[in-house]
């Protein structure tokens, strides 16, 4: 099957498209795919955790990697060294043992400690203003107005 842009050679790149119930078929060679955008090799990028997971392992057990696998996506610790990704969500229970060993080579823990939220100290005198404020808007909704004034002019003088 021909390139359906150029023509001359070979479409090694086969795209389907489905828009609003429309199927469209594109076949496409390497060197128009290129110009289009479309990436025509699947080479797995290199990832450098994978080389650091891949040392760690190493010098755990060599051979522990082809011999535990995830039971749902059977993914090995070597895929995961290899790629640096776990295969699904099963595989954390999977490696476990391994997971917690490389947690803590690489946080010095296996558990995480991060930061616990603190509010900003609010200081007694923007409490007050909070709370006038307040007062404010109520006694101009109850066409209080004597009180308003009062409440305002408070209000100027903290500020």
């Amino acid at each position: 099957m021909l390139c359906d842009q150029c023509r001359e050679r070979d479409a090694v790149v086969h795209l389907t498209q489905i828009v609003e119930s429309e199927v469209t078929q594109l076949h496409l060679c390497e060197k128009c795919a290129a110009a289009k955008g479309i990436e025509t090799t699947v080479a797995m990028p290199k990832h450098p955790l994978g080389d650091f997971l891949h040392a760690v392992q190493q010098q755990a057990s060599p051979s522990a990697g082809d011999q535990v696998r995830c039971a749902y996506c059977q993914t090995s610790l070597r895929d995961f060294r290899a790629s640096g990704r776990l295969g699904c969500a099963q595989c954390y229970t999977a490696f476990e043992g391994a997971l917690r060993e490389l947690l803590r080579r690489v946080h010095g823990a296996a558990r995480h400690r991060g930061h616990e939220y603190e509010a900003p100290a609010v200081s007694s005198e923007e409490t007050a203003l909070e709370q006038l404020r307040e007062r404010l808007q109520q006694a101009v909704a109850a066409e209080e107005f004597e009180l308003a004034a009062t409440l305002r002019d408070q209000i100027r003088a903290l500020e």
